[in-house]
């Protein structure tokens, strides 16, 4: 077998693959490695192509799993210092390797390399990183497409019986995962509110609190361009013009400092329903 036909043998097998599963002698496998027609992982496996978190997880003896698994997906992780997950099976061997800081998991079944299913990786991230990490990944992962019903059925059955009513919560409209993650919160501080709320002369708002407040979370990468934070300033500018009430928050405020964003909301609700009543 030359170094052209095991890199077409690589790729038919995703990129990452045991010797064994190649088909070709020793010899011709470093030959192929020597001329970089592939790539050896480490000793018997080689990749070709691969993503680098898949070839580091195979490295490691595993498939991408968990968050890691999640962000190569598109998936919207809260994770402020990603790492590679890997899934090793139940009893495979792990075989650290250079700036190895890999967390791995364990459950059963039969790895091998590449990543995981979607609802694996999810049921991994409940149980790695809580309810609030999984509740907004596997709204962006539902809003993405990457969930059907049968999914979602089998993520709820396999997740531990304390994360599930996450999954009854969910639906599939949030932009992003800091939506997912106030709307959570909010929930567990007794604040009803509606998603996704048409507002005539403003637009579609991420979340209207009786009928006056307006809450907004700026999740998105393009609210730094100078244009567009006019176009959000002229949407509340109307809003207020209507008797509306703006709060905007953006990725800092509610990952990273959530009691004032809380306290924020809490004042401004007090202030508008003491206000109702005069």
């Amino acid at each position: 077998m030359d170094s052209a036909s095991i890199a077409d043998r690589l790729r038919a097998l995703g990129g990452v693959a045991r010797a064994g599963q190649i088909g070709a002698s020793r010899s011709m496998l470093a030959r192929a490695a020597d001329r970089g027609a592939i790539e050896r992982v480490r000793k018997g496996v080689y990749a070709l192509g691969a993503h680098p978190d898949v070839r580091d997880a195979a490295a490691h003896g595993g498939e991408l799993a968990c968050a890691a698994a999640l962000r190569v997906l598109g998936v919207w992780v809260l994770e402020d210092r990603p790492a590679l997950h890997v899934w090793l099976g139940p009893d495979g061997r792990a075989h650290p390797h250079p700036s190895c800081a890999c967390i791995v998991h364990r459950d059963a079944g039969a790895s091998a390399f590449g990543i995981v299913p979607i609802v694996q990786a999810l049921v991994h991230l409940a149980a790695c990183c809580g309810g609030e990490s999984f509740f907004a990944a596997f709204e962006s992962a539902w809003r993405l497409g990457l969930l059907d019903r049968a999914d979602r059925d089998e993520v709820r059955r396999r997740l531990p019986a304390r994360f599930r009513w996450l999954v009854d919560l969910a639906r599939p409209d949030a932009d992003s995962g800091l939506e997912s993650l106030l709307r959570l919160r909010l929930r567990l501080l007794g604040v009803s509110l509606e998603c996704q709320v048409l507002v005539r002369g403003v637009g579609v708002v991420d979340f209207l609190v009786d009928g006056r407040l307006i809450i907004e979370v700026d999740g998105r990468l393009n609210h730094d361009g100078a244009s567009l934070r006019h176009k959000d300033l002229v949407r509340d500018a109307e809003a207020a013009a209507q008797g509306y009430e703006t709060l905007r928050f953006d990725y800092a405020l509610v990952v990273h400092d959530w009691q004032r964003v809380q306290r924020a909301i809490s004042a401004t609700l007090s202030r508008m329903r003491i206000a109702s009543l005069r």
